[in-house]
């Protein structure tokens, strides 16, 4: 334990809203404490998060086979390049339990050994815990692995072939909370009311700014108390990655929609969610730092991010589309199989319970900003 900071998320937060001089902290900042704490915040905790122990599921812990149709993709996409596959950096992002990379390592090891022998797989991870875990789960390819931090892989010179994987990375970043009511936009801050004890939410004018001009750029009709999110956070990684990257592409995989869907009338109440024991509600001043806090993913943001920070095109398509289009149909096993508990007939679950459209299939895009770089 950090013995010079704080030893909660609650005392953590106390700490800042109590150095501020209005006794008060954006909702942004309430989230990042929360979720990034050093030590104590939910992503920084020793405290298993992913899976049937945790508090919520991702793509890469149903089965085997979302990381297998990732490596496809990379190889396809360098097949289409390349006779002679040059060097190439595969960059996971937040890599939780480590699930992803290892799919990936193995499927690529297996499918395309001469593609595996370029590759050098980073995984930037701010979390020791998490470290932890990918570092004993990817044992057998530890020669094709290393563990960065942000700061240090983005101050490595600009590369060609680097391909950014991000799988439910973007939802967690801090988010701006935003109301609009008389006809002016208000953010959201959070005070501490000792009396209670209890956090207490406050809406503030919107002062001019970045987030107002964004607003005004909207073609919205926005509804009287109607609530949604900014996040800023990804348009500033798109451009930290541009600038560290001379060719290559981001694959982002996350839940969300573009901008016409999210600020539609029926999400009144704005797309934020909470998450524990795979129970989700939507009050983020429950038991903070002991829950995973999200928001949908604003794709049209994400594009404009991209394209502005110099990647040349892109595709955007739903989960199932990605995963149609890599060939997860071929995998699907049809012969019958009376042990439900077989590999086999496991396999074939999770294949259908990543296509079925009432689940993540549609809910979930695929989102792949491709840079070009210099003709050789």
């Amino acid at each position: 334990m950090n013995q010079l900071g704080p030893t909660s998320v609650v005392a953590a937060l106390k700490e800042r809203i109590c150095s501020t001089l209005e006794q008060r902290i954006s909702f942004r900042d309430y989230m990042e404490i929360c979720l990034y704490q050093d030590v104590v915040g939910y992503y920084r905790k020793d405290l298993i998060k992913i899976g049937k122990q945790g508090d919520f599921y991702t793509s890469s812990s149903i089965g085997t086979v979302m990381g297998e149709m990732v490596a496809t993709f990379l190889y396809n996409h360098l097949r289409a390049q390349f006779n002679l596959f040059p060097p190439i950096e595969i960059v996971e992002w937040g890599g939780g339990n480590g699930r992803m990379a290892l799919q990936l390592l193995n499927e690529m090891k297996r499918a395309a050994p001469d593609v595996y022998d370029m590759l050098t797989y980073t995984l930037v991870e701010s979390s020791a815990y998490h470290r932890q875990l990918q570092q004993d789960s990817l044992v057998e390819h530890v020669e094709r692995i290393r563990f960065l931090d942000e700061a240090a892989w983005l101050n490595e010179p600009p590369c060609n072939n680097v391909y950014v994987l991000a799988n439910e990375l973007l939802d967690a970043f801090p988010i701006h909370r935003l109301q609009y009511k008389d006809q002016t936009f208000h953010e959201s801050y959070v005070i501490w009311q000792e009396q209670e004890p209890c956090w207490q939410e406050s809406w503030l004018p919107l002062q001019p700014g970045r987030i107002l001009d964004y607003l005004n750029t909207l073609e919205v009709q926005w509804q009287e108390g109607q609530i949604s999110e900014l996040n800023l956070e990804a348009v500033d990684w798109y451009v930290r990655l541009s600038n560290r990257m001379l060719s290559g592409c981001v694959i982002t995989i996350d839940y969300g929609d573009v901008e016409e869907e999210l600020y539609a009338t029926h999400r009144h109440q704005g797309t934020l969610m909470c998450y524990r024991k795979h129970e989700a509600h939507d009050n983020p001043f429950i038991d903070p730092g002991e829950q995973d806090i999200t928001a949908h993913v604003n794709f049209s943001l994400c594009q404009e991010a991209a394209v502005s920070a110099g990647f040349e095109s892109f595709v955007f398509q739903t989960q199932r589309q990605f995963l149609v289009e890599q060939g997860i149909l071929e995998k699907l096993q049809n012969h019958f199989d009376p042990n439900p508990f077989s590999e086999v007939s496991k396999r074939n679950r999770s294949i259908r319970q990543l296509l079925i459209s009432d689940g993540m299939s549609e809910l979930f895009k695929v989102f792949i900003a491709i840079k070009k770089g210099e003709p050789a």
